[in-house]
């Protein structure tokens, strides 16, 4: 049977500026195989089928798909994805440029458990034109490497 992965999205907007009018869609799977990977994205819809799992890491390989109609249309030529170990990052951009947000990713108007809000790229839509896009990163916990521990607690410091 097939499950539907964790889709987490947040959004952009811009009447004048098309580099800002852009949906964030990331699909949180770990070991997606890549030869059973099968996305598609069209003006109005997204599909996408994949296995996932890795027997020898303890990951039971099991299949995942969707397919979501999208509240208006996007540019698929634009668009651009990237498969890590943990997800498939997509970035989509809208075709009509405007600076109100989508009130929600999909045409329909219906609760889909398996997707939810970004937080972590989310802005409210009278903030947008503050933030600093920073470029997606292969490992969000890349920059912490060595944190070394809390300075000024070493033994030394207690005489022993």
């Amino acid at each position: 049977m097939v499950q539907h992965p964790e889709v987490l999205w947040a959004q952009r907007s811009s009447a004048t500026d098309e580099a800002k009018n852009v949906l964030y869609v990331t699909v949180n799977l770990p070991e997606i195989q890549t030869s059973s990977l099968a996305y598609e994205l069209t003006s109005t819809k997204i599909s996408f089928k994949a296995k996932a799992g890795d027997e020898s890491k303890g990951i039971h390989e099991k299949e995942y798909g969707f397919d979501l109609e999208l509240f208006d249309e996007v540019v698929p030529e634009k668009s651009t994805q990237k498969l890590t170990t943990r997800s498939l990052n997509l970035v989509i951009y809208k075709k009509e440029k405007k600076s109100e947000f989508w009130p929600r990713l999909t045409k329909e108007k219906v609760k889909n458990a398996f997707l939810k809000t970004d937080f972590g790229k989310w802005v409210d839509e009278d903030e947008q034109d503050d933030v600093v896009e920073d470029a997606p990163e292969e490992d969000p916990m890349g920059g912490m490497g060595g944190m070394g521990g809390m300075g000024g607690m070493g033994a030394g410091r207690y005489g022993l």
